[in-house]
């Protein structure tokens, strides 16, 4: 080692003279020791690894001075007491947001996972027999009785349904796939992927823009043990296209005695042409096809908790129960109660689409968003902030979470620009807030859509703005 570098190492701070000078600074009557010690010993590592693994001239490398040090330690164990986990107003005008959480919970989910988790609960107690129950049966009923389903089951979420189903009926076996199907969904999940690790074997048929009926009776052999169809959420192809219904699937696996499986990815229970959206297949329709088993997500359109929804025929879903993949996958309690609130509000249609927020952001007439845009827009001209402009315009947004991937929704914009600040700048200033509020950016402009920022979330940008416009 170069002797520059072994100066460099030897000018990074002691760990007790950090320890001796944050207990100077009261930085540490919050938090124990050891984990101060632990905090301070990281930053320094950091910077002895800069040291060594840099590979430019050491004469460019720099050791920050103690109270740099100091600083970015005191800000560290202060963080100890942030929650990183926040809400966040969600202005970006997508409303299934993945990396924002998907679907906001009802009122009554919030509701019932306060009531669930606040003390014991009846998870796996049978209250009517007083002994041992299953924790599926608090959401079983409903969802059959919802769905048409047969019976029903719920893992963590859609890719464990997926697997678990795949494992379960497929096993060391061919599924039978087309190729136009074979899809990637948010976070690299893709079905080929999820299928080698169930240990079903992958069987394409068809090519990528065309499948038919005949492409799977032809790949049918003693091997084949599933027949899987998988609902291209997150995109569309057009043009010259051709596509197997689901009817005449299930025809061919009675016909060959293999079950059928559809996954679904976003759970619709509800005609959404009825909004002027677009076709979206619906759990119900599905289930009446006669398809033996299908999953889906519980935080998409939905509206409910993350989780994978699998809904079928009792002896399908009888097997996938007894695998022991299950209880590895399984939900806990706060899930089933919020899962359980949300199905609840479909036992009233038009009750779900006023409470559930994806349902009711997906939904509201864009007469109801432009009255709410003119109501933030006045609260922002009330509040008076210096430098800040802003203009109220239509615009378009979109459905997120793999659903509806075509279709623009329109909506109203409010767009801001400051004087003294870029787009960039008011963006990092927005996220840093208390309640950090996510934008999106166009054209120099700091764009707010109301379709998905709620009524009670109009102050946090009002005060936001107000917070972050000064220099």
């Amino acid at each position: 080692m170069d002797q520059a570098r072994q100066a460099l190492l030897r000018g990074l701070p002691k760990i007790d003279d950090m320890m001796l000078k944050l207990e100077g600074m009261n930085a540490l009557a919050k938090i124990p020791r050891d984990i101060a010690k632990a905090v301070c010993r990281m930053i320094v590592d950091d910077m002895r690894k800069t040291i060594l693994e840099n590979e430019s001239n050491p004469d460019n490398i720099r050791i920050p001075a103690l109270d740099r040090v100091l600083d970015k330690a005191v800000s560290a164990l202060n963080d100890f007491h942030r929650h990183r986990l926040r809400r966040v107003v969600n202005a970006t005008g997508i409303i299934i947001h993945t990396n924002l959480g998907r679907a906001p919970l009802c009122p009554e989910a919030l509701e019932r996972i306060t009531a669930v988790g606040a003390g014991y609960s009846n998870l796996e107690y049978d209250l009517d027999q007083g002994r041992r129950g299953l924790r599926y049966d608090h959401v079983q009923n409903i969802l059959c009785v919802l769905s048409g389903a047969e019976d029903a089951l719920v893992v963590n979420n859609n890719a464990a349904a997926v697997l678990l189903c795949l494992n379960t009926l497929a096993q060391g076996k061919e599924a039978i796939v087309s190729r136009g199907e074979l899809v990637e969904i948010g976070g690299e999940f893709r079905i080929p992927e999820i299928m080698e690790k169930s240990g079903a074997r992958l069987r394409e048929v068809g090519a990528t823009n065309r499948t038919r009926l005949a492409d799977y009776e032809n790949a049918v052999n003693p091997e084949t043990s599933l027949i899987l169809k998988v609902h291209t959420s997150n995109f569309r192809i057009v043009g010259f296209t051709e596509e197997t219904g689901l009817d005449d699937l299930v025809a061919l696996g009675k016909k060959c005695g293999i079950p059928v499986m559809h996954d679904l990815g976003s759970g619709c229970f509800l005609d959404l042409e009825r909004f002027g959206l677009d076709s979206e297949p619906t759990v119900p329709n599905v289930i009446s096809s006669g398809v033996d088993v299908i999953t889906f997500s519980g935080d998409k359109l939905l509206g409910g908790p993350q989780a994978g929804i699998i809904l079928g025929r009792k002896r399908i879903l009888a097997q996938i129960k007894k695998n022991p993949l299950n209880r590895a996958l399984r939900i806990d309690k706060l899930t089933l109660a919020a899962l359980e609130a949300t199905m609840m509000q479909y036992l009233q249609p038009e009750k779900a689409v006023r409470s559930l927020r994806v349902l009711n952001a997906l939904t509201e007439p864009i007469a109801d968003v432009k009255k709410r845009a003119k109501r933030l827009s006045a609260a922002l001209k009330r509040a008076g902030i210096p430098g800040i402009r802003f203009t109220v315009r239509a615009g378009s947004s979109l459905t997120g979470g793999g659903a509806l991937p075509t279709r623009e929704i329109p909506t109203v914009l409010i767009a801001v620009q400051s004087d003294s600040h870029s787009p960039n700048i008011l963006d990092a200033r927005l996220r840093r807030l208390d309640t950090p509020i996510i934008a999106r950016i166009a054209d120099d402009e700091i764009l707010f859509d109301l379709r998905t920022i709620a009524d009670e979330e109009m102050p946090f940008i009002r005060d936001g703005l107000k917070s972050i416009a000064s220099p």
